[in-house]
């Protein structure tokens, strides 16, 4: 018996290091995956920057532009009405559509993010206490 207490405890021993090891390098493949979210993100942050940027000067311009032919006030009224129509439509597009039928009549059945379809949502909440619609023959 004594032999057989001493291949537990090395079992025991060997089941450790193989979850420490396991431990390790999923600490490991994680710190890597972070590193380079990081890089992603701090790219896609400098690239809005960039953008914004370069949304002000392309506004600049605009109002720079009608302000030759026009007063000041209305140049700058005429930009302010643009960008909003544009955060307007930005947001339009942005939102899901409400008419959920049309939707998918139109453009197929409805999927999640990965497109992979799901059931359509049912028309009605389901009633309790009575019995189901169709032939006797399918109950």
């Amino acid at each position: 018996m004594d032999r057989l207490d001493h291949l537990e405890h090395l079992d025991k021993h060997l089941v450790d290091e193989l979850a420490q090891v396991a431990r390790e390098t999923v600490r490991d493949e994680l710190r890597e995956q972070t590193r380079r979210q990081r890089r992603r993100a701090a790219l896609y942050a400098g690239s809005g920057a960039a953008a914004l940027y370069a949304g002000a000067a392309l506004t600049l311009a605009l109002g720079l532009g009608l302000a030759a032919g026009l007063p000041d006030w209305a140049a700058a009224l005429i930009t302010a009405v643009v960008l909003g129509a544009v955060a307007f439509a930005l947001r339009a597009a942005a939102r899901p559509s409400r008419g959920h039928a049309d939707a998918t009549a139109a453009h197929g059945p409805a999927t999640d993010v990965r497109g992979t379809p799901y059931p359509p949502m049912p028309s009605a909440p389901p009633t309790t206490g009575q019995a189901p619609a169709g032939p006797p023959e399918h109950r």
